[in-house]
């Protein structure tokens, strides 16, 4: 049961989110924006460091292996994955309404949320990994850990999924459309979960390499994605602001909960 619930809690936060589309009647302030951007990129670099990356080295380290190799390795490879990803996938982001990925005629609305599905995954193979890892015996990791990093994910998911709607509902589609799309972009959430989950289970000596590559991927959606957005122009500090907090609040709850 609580296993169930650290797989849920992302998603759910990200379903709240788009549920916004509801009681909001108007664009969301672009201060606003750049500060949950920016917010969401702090929470996310810092359950790469505390809940994915250090677990990893420390994992190798009580085995008597070398530490820093399949983190790095893990964590190449994940940002390897997610370029690929983005070099592939069809997909539209908001602000900038460029197409990325193959040639395709899928609608607009289709693209922007295969976006946001390429920025969930991440987030779902980072909570399945350590929900792997807490399962095992002698990993170091915690239960407690794993419900730490799904709580902080689905707090920075619920200002994403209102980042998603939002923009859809005044680009002219219903409410309920729009809450539909920022909704079914979290599915891959759970989805990611559980595959990374199965995979870690059945191959455990490679769950530093996983650990890392959670990490890697979900970097490389910050670098790419994340930062660039929320310190667009007009140019403004308090991207960075979201950045400090985001960052503090990840760190506290991961060392508190842990």
């Amino acid at each position: 049961m609580r296993e169930t619930a650290v797989v849920v809690i992302p998603f759910l936060g990200t379903a709240l989110g788009a549920a916004m589309v509801f009681f909001m009647r108007q664009r969301m302030n672009a201060g606003l924006e750049k500060l949950l951007l920016g917010f969401a990129s702090g929470v996310m670099i810092a359950a790469s460091v505390w809940s994915l990356l250090i677990p990893a080295i420390d994992l190798c380290t009580e085995r008597g292996k070398n530490s820093w190799f399949p983190a790095s390795l893990g964590f190449l490879l994940g940002m390897g994955f997610l370029l690929l990803l983005d070099s592939l996938v069809p997909h539209i982001h908001l602000e900038s309404g460029g197409r990325e990925g193959v040639g395709s005629r899928m609608k607009k609305t289709t693209m922007l949320v295969m976006a946001v599905t390429l920025h969930n995954l991440p987030e779902g193979m980072a909570v399945g990994v350590t929900l792997a890892g807490a399962m095992m015996e002698e990993t170091g990791i915690t239960l407690a850990g794993a419900f730490a990093l799904a709580i902080g994910i689905a707090i920075q998911n619920f200002p994403e999924g209102a980042i998603i709607s939002m923009p859809l509902r005044n680009a002219g589609n219903s409410r309920k459309k729009s809450f539909w799309c920022g909704f079914l972009s979290g599915i891959v959430e759970p989805a990611g979960a559980v595959c990374t989950l199965l995979l870690a289970k059945q191959v455990v000596p490679v769950l530093p390499y996983l650990l890392a590559f959670a990490a890697g991927a979900m970097i490389y959606v910050v670098v790419e994605e994340l930062i660039p957005e929320s310190q667009a122009e007009p140019h403004s500090n308090i991207g960075t602001v979201g950045v400090a907090v985001g960052f503090v609040l990840m760190m506290i709850l991961d060392v508190a909960l842990s």
